[in-house]
């Protein structure tokens, strides 16, 4: 046995501050912080929805708040930029090929975009 102390390397709190792969990495996983916030008011419409009239409308005067509307609107730039970091990144994780030929990354990216928005156009179609 060795009485030496084993390295243990100094991890500073800011250590992804040092390389931009990493300080862009931090910034898409922060886009959740929004999107926490707005789920929390989904919820809590819903359970003011079942309570009543009186609880619907406290939640609509809470939800027009100004305050309230930035947070929501960086909520949906958080959950847009997520979405484009996710969907470029798509094909290199999982490339495509159709008769042995890998499909081009663009008509990956923009079939993705397309899915998004004939689904969003379906639920605005509904509402």
């Amino acid at each position: 046995m060795s009485n030496r102390k084993p390295y243990v390397r100094e991890m500073k709190r800011t250590w992804w501050k040092d390389s931009s792969f990493y300080r862009f990495y931090m910034i898409r996983e922060a886009t959740v912080l929004p999107l926490i916030f707005f789920t929390i008011c989904l919820t809590f419409g819903l359970g003011s929805l079942v309570k009543g009239p009186e609880a619907w409308q406290s939640w609509l005067n809470f939800m027009a708040n100004p305050v309230v509307i930035l947070l929501n609107i960086l909520a949906l730039a958080g959950s847009l930029f997520h979405a484009f970091t996710y969907f470029n990144m798509m094909p290199q994780v999982m490339p495509i090929r159709i008769k042995g030929k890998k499909l081009d990354k663009k008509i990956i990216i923009l079939a993705q975009w397309a899915v998004v928005a004939v689904i969003t156009l379906f639920v605005l179609a509904i509402v």
